[in-house]
């Protein structure tokens, strides 16, 4: 890499996160604000700047290194249990509407554009099927709406790559005259997921025993950080899906994640935020950024005619949604048996999911993978693109207004979560408490009074501060809680032991090394304090 290279992919990172820094204090959807800035940086660049920089999007690279670490952090902080109560809307949405999807714009298009070969068709449907909830899930939890609808839009986006990619590969080997078959090409899906799956878990298994013995935070998670590689490419050299097996030793593992100890756990949550935060400006900047190129690609085509194409494929997809969505919700339980054990979903619930159809950039990454010579392969890029742009804008901005509109909000999962949790606190004090007193009671440990006291009020504290929450930090007279005060006024103590500590390092009386680790150690309290 040159320096004129490097100097392109600073101003592209510097560009993105201030564009992301501004959406966070705006309070605006980042995800879009970036697809706009790329565009918008698209338009200048091609405009005023002909000769200027162009930030082409590597499928490679998106593939093989952006992808397998999102995929795994999300995994990470998914619900095991929540993922298996809703199996069967998530199997339904990323495998079968998937699917459904495919069928539904490679039908489209074969009718658009007759000369275009089958297997071109289903290649870009399989493309443009898998959704991306990153857009989705930041405005559902931002508006808080119920868990179940969240955990269902997660569980697809964790998924639907796997049988897109795999029915994309099947359509590109078929366009490649390689003979495959219905059957044929049905024994490579489940092949590829099954294997998936299996890699998955004996990693998962192997590493997660590794983690139990291995303590030390820096060690486990920079092990962490390279496992969602190592399950990918692990899968993808026997033709497996590595998007399942890194999904399945992310899932796994989360579950598993108290098992490690609490320096692992603070380390994991910064290390994954930051690598997060990075890898979605970078990737949704890079969305916009490739409309030169596209365009570029097309030539002399007739701009109606393109425009036209665009607008249809876009509306099938999501077509092809809502009536899925629906369909699969509502026509069973036209059956009683269904009715009385299935799960019931409300009409609001219904309609936000189907409508949480944004794209992504996989979907431009495997567009852009398409090999050279690949029939069609120009007009299948530019649809992709106006697909990804179309659901990200038109559906990502009315998302929001969606969401007020139907006035769904997760206020019960809110309480229940409080309520759940101040008993699972006093249940955890009462343990902590019955501990102290079998400690100091008989005189197996030799402890001072006042030890004991301030171990036996900081337990009765934890209880009382989860049961106050209920009440937001006020009391039923409107007084604030004995736990608030405490919180705030540690605070403002807090504060003031960090400007003692500076002014003491300005005047040369500590060194840095004593000001960051005592400071560290503040940093834990307040921390703790946040949480209580």
């Amino acid at each position: 890499m040159n320096i004129s290279t490097a100097l392109q992919a600073l101003v592209l990172v510097a560009g993105a996160v201030t564009v992301a820094g501004v959406a966070r204090w705006r309070g605006w959807p980042a995800p879009l604000l970036l697809v706009l800035a790329g565009l918008a940086g698209s338009y200048v660049m091609s405009t005023f700047f002909p000769g200027g920089p162009r930030y082409v999007l590597d499928p490679e690279v998106v593939l093989l290194v952006f992808l397998p670490p999102l995929l795994y952090s999300a995994a990470l902080e998914s619900s095991y249990l929540r993922l298996r109560d809703v199996s069967r809307s998530v199997g339904l949405l990323s495998v079968g509407l998937v699917l459904f999807s495919t069928a539904v714009v490679a039908v489209l298009l074969r009718f658009m554009v007759p000369d275009m070969p089958l297997a071109a068709a289903f290649a870009l449907g399989a493309i443009v099927a898998p959704p991306d909830a990153v857009a989705a899930v930041a405005v559902a939890r931002r508006f808080g709406l119920p868990r179940k609808v969240i955990t269902i839009l997660v569980g697809e986006s964790l998924f639907n790559d796997a049988t897109a990619l795999t029915a994309y590969r099947v359509a590109v080997a078929a366009a490649a005259g390689e003979g495959i078959s219905l059957l044929s090409g049905s024994g490579r899906f489940l092949y590829a997921a099954g294997a998936g799956l299996l890699i998955g878990y004996v990693l998962a298994e192997a590493f997660g025993r590794l983690f139990d013995r291995v303590r030390d935070p820096l060690v486990t998670n920079t092990v962490s950080l390279m496992l969602p590689f190592v399950s990918y490419l692990a899968a993808e050299a026997v033709h497996a899906s590595g998007v399942l097996a890194v999904v399945v030793v992310g899932v796994l593992l989360g579950h598993r994640v108290n098992r490690a100890n609490y320096g692992t756990r603070l380390v994991s949550y910064s290390v994954w935020k930051v690598l997060d935060f990075f890898l979605e400006i970078i990737v949704f900047v890079l969305i916009g950024l490739q409309l030169p190129l596209i365009l570029q690609g097309l030539g002399g085509e007739n701009p109606w005619r393109l425009a036209g194409y665009g607008l249809a494929v876009f509306a099938a997809v999501v077509a092809a949604r809502v009536i899925w969505t629906a369909a699969t919700t509502f026509l069973p339980r036209l059956s009683r048996r269904v009715r009385e054990s299935g799960p019931r979903h409300s009409f609001a619930h219904v309609a936000v999911i189907s409508w949480a159809g944004m794209r992504g950039v996989v979907s431009l990454a495997a567009a852009f993978a398409l090999p050279d010579g690949f029939p069609y392969r120009n007009l299948l890029l530019f649809l992709t693109f106006v697909v990804v742009i179309g659901t990200l804008l038109v559906q990502g901005l009315s998302f929001p207004m969606l969401i007020r509109r139907l006035g769904i909000t997760g206020d019960q999962d809110i309480y229940r979560d409080n309520l759940s949790e101040a008993a699972a606190q006093q249940a955890a004090a009462t343990a902590a408490l019955a501990r102290l007193d079998e400690l100091t009671g008989d005189g197996v440990l030799e402890t001072h009074a006042e030890v004991v006291d301030r171990l036996r009020s900081l337990a009765e504290r934890r209880a009382m501060g989860a049961w106050e929450r209920l009440g937001g930090g006020v009391g039923m007279d409107g007084e604030e809680t004995p736990s608030a005060l405490y919180r705030r006024l540690r605070r403002a103590m807090l504060d003031a032991e960090r400007d003692v500590l500076v002014r003491m390092r300005d005047e040369r009386r500590i060194d840095d090394e004593v000001l960051r680790r005592v400071t560290r150690e503040l940093d834990y309290e307040e921390a703790t304090l946040a949480r209580e």
